[in-house]
This record gives C-alpha cells, structure tokens and sequence, in this order.
C-alpha cells in the first residue's frame, strides 16, 4: 500500500474518532440537561401530591368547600398542564365540567418567612387546626375581625369584609359556615393573594374566583398570561439566549391600540389598590409574567401572591438589621432605606406602584406609538418613573400622572376598532 493511501487512511480514522467523541459529547450533554429539567419539572409539579393532602383532608372530615366534591369525589375537576414556577406555590390549568380554570395549591413545606425570595409565606406550620371544635359562628367572625385589624389596620369597613369572607366560606350555600369550611376559609385568608382576590371581586381586573377545598383555590383561565412573548416547550427555551428572547418578547406583541387599552387597564388595577376601602396594598413584584389579558385585551393580573397589604410590609420590615439598602428589599419591588445611623431598616417603601408600572410599561408602549403623541407619551412616562412615595403631595401627583396617562391612550384608542 502506498504512503499516500496509509496518510488518508490514519486521517480518515482520526476524522471518525473525532466524530464520534463529539457526537458522545452532544448526547451526555443532552442527556444530562435533560435530566436536569426532568428533575426540576417533578420538583415544581407536583400536583398528584397536592392533590392527595387536600383530599385526604376532605374525605377524614377536616375541611369542606365547593369545589371538595368535584375534586375528590366526583374527579370532575382535573388537573391540567403544569404552570408552577416554584414547588411551594403549585399552579396548574384546570378543567371543572364544562369550564376552564386555573388551579393553585400550596404546598407545606413554604412555612418559613423568607426576605428576598417568595413574600408569599405560609402563616401556620400545622394545617387547617383553626377554628378548633367547638368554636361558634361569632367568636369565628371575632377571628377573621381581629386577623383583618391586624393585618390591614383600623378601617371602617372591616365587618362588611368579615361578612363577605363568610359569605364565600358557605360552600355549598346552605345558609351557614359548618367548621370544615371555617378552617378551609382559615387557610386561604393567610394567603395575600385569595384574600386580595375576594375584596377585589367585582373589580374588572381581578380573574374571578371559582371555588375552593382547603387552601386550594380555583380562579377563571386567562388567554393571555404575559403582557407580551410567547410560550415555548422547556428544551426551546433553555437554547435561546436571553437578549434574543428579549427581542422575541417584543415582535409578539398585540398592535398598538390593543397594548394601549391593557395598559389602560393595569393603570386601573393600580387606582383600585391604592388606598381602597381596605387600605393600601403594594406591588412588590412587576413582572410581565405575573399580567395577562382576555380575547377583548381586557388586563387580568395573573398571579397576585406579590401584593401586600402595606401595613402588613411595615411590620414585618421594620428594625431588619441591614448594611445598605439592598438588604431592606421585599420581593423584588418593594425598597426601603437603610438607616445607616442604627443599622436597621425604614419602614417608607421609595417608590410607589404607579412608578414601577410604569417602568414596566415605557417599553413596551413607546415601542410603535403613534409619532403624534410619541414625544408627551415619553414625557409621562419618565414623569411617572419619578415619582417618589416621599414627595409632597405625591398623592395629589400620583392621581394627576394616573389620570394624564389614561386620557392620553384613551384619546388615541377610542375611535379604533381594536379598542
């Protein structure tokens, strides 16, 4: 054989060799990011355990509510794809008969309060042990006055909250409160979320709650679960960088009108929990993710687990020894200062929620704006990012900017047929 034919040969070997490492090499890799994301997707859906806790519970007689027989007995109500993004706060689509839902469940390893992670904590190690036998309707409303008083301040009108909480307690409609659905009630009034939900219930951009068992809860589905974006399989994601899914979140958008009105609607979102009849509640976490809208571009607030009564974040900030101000942080979004002199934090959160919606909001509606109002809309904008907690007559400033904004897009949308 000629030395020609032996070169080619020893390079042809040494191409293979090279080949099939670097084809070993895709598969381990693939293989073991695949397994990485199969363990954290058991990790965060665990349905069929939330599912077991809860009626278990149901069927030993601990807690009741309208949707225990659907969930347990009758299984007309099922859980669908997994949506949850942390494994103590389980969230699934849901399908209850004929209807579409969205399913949440807590699970009870979140017992812990823990700053700079989910502010959303459970109140109460052992479960669904309030209100204990024996405990009257009364001295239960005495409960839930006295929970509401502590945790949303001296307001006039917390008996008629008392009244609706028990209200929505009865289940099955039948005129009382039996104490399986007192202590189901009980759970889900220790979560931000459920008992914004119920305040909020004849509000347009609140989803609507329908039913409960134990501390799971059902609210309507929503088309739309980001203000913009799209969807994609796990695996997709993980491929794509973050700068070109940044730029991708940006060409799925609705036209411009139809970001105007959602935008108009989380501008409303905002005037409903600032100092409302029940107090003031904070936006502690701004994400896109936690903002969907319907098939008419109406906003509805997805995920609400970040919004906190704002006496209820004083207390539990106040005095936190700090070093700089990043360490008096609630969420994501909610900042105090650190008071250098004692070493502790202030209880004055800096910014209020209209100033971080519109952080929010500066891209995603100068991005295709009409050029007639582009330049007074930017304007608005920057003069809502702004805006202090700590200024003078900042209320009287939050309500102007508030209402700038509104009549600015409105002006520009009404006449539109996608209005």
């Amino acid at each position: 054989m000629s030395r020609y034919h032996k070169d080619r040969k020893v390079r042809f070997s040494y191409m293979r060799m090279k080949y099939l490492f670097i084809s070993w090499l895709v598969v381990f890799i693939g293989s073991w990011v695949m397994y990485v994301q199969y363990s954290t997707y058991t990790e965060l859906c665990r349905g069929h355990d939330c599912r077991k806790i809860i009626c278990d519970k149901y069927k030993t007689g601990v807690i009741d509510g309208s949707a225990c027989s659907s969930l347990c007995a009758k299984e007309t109500l099922y859980f669908g794809k997994c949506l949850s993004t942390k494994p103590n706060n389980q969230m699934y689509l849901g399908i209850w008969g004929n209807l579409q839902g969205v399913i949440k469940c807590q699970m009870e390893e979140a017992a812990r309060l823990d700053f700079g992670t989910d502010p959303e904590p459970r109140k109460e190690i052992i479960l669904f042990d309030k209100p204990t036998r024996g405990t009257t309707v009364e001295k239960f409303k005495e409960m839930v006055y006295s929970f509401f008083k502590a945790k949303l301040g001296e307001q006039g009108n917390l008996s008629e909250l008392v009244n609706i909480i028990l209200s929505f307690a009865d289940g099955n409609k039948d005129g009382r409160v039996s104490l399986p659905e007192a202590k189901s009630a009980w759970a889900l009034l220790q979560l931000d979320e459920f008992l914004l939900m119920v305040m909020l219930q004849d509000k347009e951009h609140t989803p609507k709650l329908m039913g409960f068992c134990g501390d799971l809860y059902v609210i309507e589905r929503v088309e739309y679960t980001s203000l913009y974006g799209i969807s994609l399989p796990w695996m997709i994601e993980l491929l794509i960088p973050s700068g070109f899914r940044r730029s991708m979140d940006q060409w799925f958008t609705p036209s411009w009108p139809r970001k105007a009105k959602i935008a108009i609607g989380l501008l409303e979102f905002v005037e409903d929990i600032f100092h409302g009849p029940y107090g003031n509640f904070l936006m502690c976490d701004t994400s896109a993710r936690n903002l969907g809208y319907n098939d008419k571009y109406d906003l509805k607030m997805m995920d609400m687990r970040k919004i906190v009564p704002e006496m209820n974040l004083k207390e539990m900030i106040k005095d936190r020894p700090c070093e700089s101000d990043m360490d008096c942080v609630y969420g994501t979004d909610c900042r105090t200062l650190c008071d250098q002199s004692k070493m502790r934090c202030t209880t004055e959160v800096i910014q209020p929620n209209l100033a971080k919606v519109c952080q929010l909001l500066k891209d995603y509606l100068l991005r295709g704006a009409p050029s007639d109002i582009h330049e007074e809309l930017e304007k608005q904008l920057y003069l809502c990012i702004a805006l202090k907690v700590s200024a003078n007559q900042m209320e009287m400033e939050h309500s102007l900017i508030l209402n700038n904004l509104k009549t600015l897009l409105w002006k520009k949308i009404s006449h539109t047929t996608d209005s």
